[in-house]
């Protein structure tokens, strides 16, 4: 890399999850990912149930290998005084305290936020909940898929003929990034008022907030919105197009200058700029099946990569629709060096480094660890006779 490398920013921070599934475990890693020290604790004997929801990473669950890496797990029954006690102990000293249970269950437990709060002052707690805290939906189990429908994402996704899935975890990671940045921004309140907070973060609010654009057009627009498959429902030129050699490429015009730029350079057809059925966006959108009829006209006479360097030549983003296959050999990635191996309890795995990049620093990848690897370490290191004391970072 080059220069100084400088030290994790969270090399002191201490955070425990009692977390499972994907949202908060996607939070905590990225933390993990900076330096921080994550004590995950599972269930003895089951673990996280992601551990279970595939064997495709030679036996490794890939939900689990993804959002688990440079995690310390710490296998404890909470329903036995010892092991909750020893998990008080390890919140004396820790820094923050991240949970996503099921509706109540830390309560239950003894281990709601304000409990904490008022027993560790310098603690920051951070509850993800599916729909919040509150209100008639407060104590509804939640999955990604379901908020999803609850959202209405799903009436905006797929076919004309049927919704359709996104093919990641969209709520649970707007959810984990909502809590990674909420952290964050707690640790730097921290730092100047030397007082914890309460956070909360639910999967609902979190989605809606990427509802956003949807919900302005629809409340505005008039007509409801309808579900485009893979073009834009809003803007035209916006999909994917049909070429000579029977492959498709993407493109998207995002302004009246691009638009000029496709019908004199890319289509040949600078008459097309004076059409009144595309004017401007609202009309293309409004005439999307004529002018995709137009474009793969023009688009039927090259092959898949002449239409790219036409259209790299006019300065149109464009973009092959790659197989997840063809993504984890993508010329750009590698040209940029941004795969490194992590270690897991079945050996070396690949994964991408973090998008956010730091001039002298690189984050930290730890190994994905074996159910309660750490758990013996834990009871050592914060036994009784060990004391208690608080939290010593900022």
């Amino acid at each position: 890399m080059g220069g100084i490398e400088l030290e994790p920013p969270l090399r002191d921070i201490t955070v425990v999850a009692l977390e499972q599934a994907v949202a908060a475990p996607f939070a905590t890693r990225q933390l993990a990912d900076l330096g921080a020290r994550v004590i995950k604790i599972e269930r003895p004997g089951q673990g996280d149930f992601a551990r279970e929801y595939d064997r495709r990473v030679k036996g490794m669950s890939a939900y689990f290998v993804w959002v688990n890496r440079g995690k310390e797990s710490v296998a404890l029954d909470l329903r036995a005084g010892a092991d909750l006690a020893l998990l008080d102990r390890i919140l004396a000293r820790a820094d923050v305290f991240v949970q996503n249970l099921g509706p109540g269950a830390t309560d239950r437990l003894g281990l709601g936020s304000q409990v904490l709060r008022d027993r560790h002052p310098r603690l920051i707690t951070c509850d993800i909940t599916g729909y919040g805290p509150t209100g008639p939906y407060r104590d509804k189990k939640a999955y990604d898929l379901l908020v999803q429908c609850e959202t209405g994402l799903l009436s905006i996704t797929g076919s004309p003929d049927s919704p359709a899935r996104p093919g990641i975890s969209v709520a649970d990671i707007a959810g984990g990034m909502y809590t990674y940045s909420g952290i964050l921004t707690a640790l730097y309140e921290r730092e100047r008022t030397g007082e914890g907070t309460a956070l909360s973060v639910s999967l609902l609010d979190a989605l809606a907030e990427w509802m956003g654009q949807p919900y302005f057009a629809q409340a505005h627009g008039g007509a409801p919105l309808t579900r485009s498959g893979a073009r834009h429902p809003t803007i035209s030129p916006y999909g994917h197009y049909g070429c000579g050699d029977g492959a498709r490429v993407f493109l998207s015009v995002q302004n009246d200058r691009e638009w000029v730029a496709l019908c004199e350079r890319v289509l040949r057809e600078p008459a097309l700029v004076r059409d009144a059925r595309f004017a401007d966006n609202p009309a293309r959108r409004a005439h999307d099946d004529e002018l995709t009829a137009v474009v793969e006209k023009h688009f039927a006479r090259h092959t898949a990569d002449g239409v790219v360097a036409l259209l790299d030549g006019a300065g149109i983003a464009n973009a092959r629709l790659r197989t997840v296959a063809e993504f984890a050999d993508h010329p750009q990635l590698r040209a940029r060096d941004r795969w490194r191996e992590f270690s897991s309890p079945v050996g070396p795995l690949r994964g991408l480094l973090p998008p956010v990049s730091v001039a002298g620093r690189e984050a930290l990848m730890g190994a994905v660890p074996e159910l309660g690897a750490h758990t013996e370490a834990i009871r050592t290191e914060f036994a009784k006779d060990r004391g208690q004391e608080p939290g010593t970072g900022p």
